[in-house]
């Protein structure tokens, strides 16, 4: 294969993990349907989209590939993405001590590695909260790669005197650009009712759902168990029905 090639499926490679498979799609047909090159880099209001169809379209050029067969690459790297990440991998993840007869990766460890790895979307729920440096380094550095972070913490005042000091929001202050959400107690159907989902999912197909707390005794030091997926249907409904739960008003806006 020639290195102009070998540049192409680079691109191509790199495409898909920046916009995804759907929006990679949506890239082949406006290709496929010339036009102007605005409108092409325009098609996704998708903070990496632009970058993304400026650099395939750029190579497209140097190497003077018609726009169908182009189009067809991409629907074909799109297709072989989806299976791929179809495959559903499910690992067990454990905060506090650890055996050496049977490995595995720790909550704190886990729950950084993920957040590093979304490229455009990230969704934390968590019961209470504390800073933990490691992670709002992580989320700052998500920010700073345009991904839309978003956090749903309980509050004071929905938790009652289950939970005390600060507001758990107040972990998230220091990040700027980290969207906090809550449930307000005045949309809550049941008396008494908890915000008490405790989750994490990266550009919907990275889901890992624990016990733990985003706080230093949750994610390193307490007893806690979680479950990590990739792949399948999980992460995409997970994040799908937050999602909902924001459009519906469910959720609020805290900060």
């Amino acid at each position: 294969m020639s290195s102009v090639h070998t540049r192409f499926e680079k691109e191509a490679a790199d495409a898909v993990e920046r916009i995804g498979p759907v929006h990679l799609r949506t890239l082949a047909d406006r290709i496929a349907g010339g036009g102007p090159t605005i409108g092409i880099v325009n098609a996704v209001p998708l903070p990496d989209f632009p970058e993304v169809a400026r650099r395939v379209l750029s190579v497209q050029l140097s190497m003077g590939m018609p726009d169908e067969e182009v189009a067809v690459y991409l629907r074909g790297v799109a297709a072989g993405y989806e299976r791929h990440r179809a495959t559903t991998t499910v690992e067990s993840v454990w905060t506090g001590p650890a055996t050496h007869a049977v490995p595995v990766r720790s909550t704190a460890q886990v729950l950084v590695d993920l957040v590093a790895e979304a490229s455009y979307e990230l969704i934390l729920m968590t019961y209470s909260a504390a800073p933990y440096e490691p992670l709002l380094k992580a989320l700052s550095e998500a920010v700073g790669r345009s991904v839309t972070v978003m956090v749903v913490v309980e509050t004071l005042q929905g938790a009652g005197s289950a939970l005390n000091g600060p507001e758990p929001a107040h972990a998230f202050t220091g990040v700027e650009g980290v969207q906090v959400w809550h449930w307000p107690v005045d949309v809550r159907t049941e008396q008494g009712a908890k915000m008490h989902a405790k989750l994490a999912v990266a550009d919907q197909r990275v889901l890992l759902v624990s016990s733990a707390n985003l706080t230093q005794s949750g994610v390193s030091r307490n007893l806690e168990a979680g479950l990590l997926v990739r792949g399948g249907t999980a992460p995409e409904r997970a994040a799908q029905h937050v999602a909902r739960l924001r459009a519906r008003g469910v959720l609020r806006r805290l900060q």
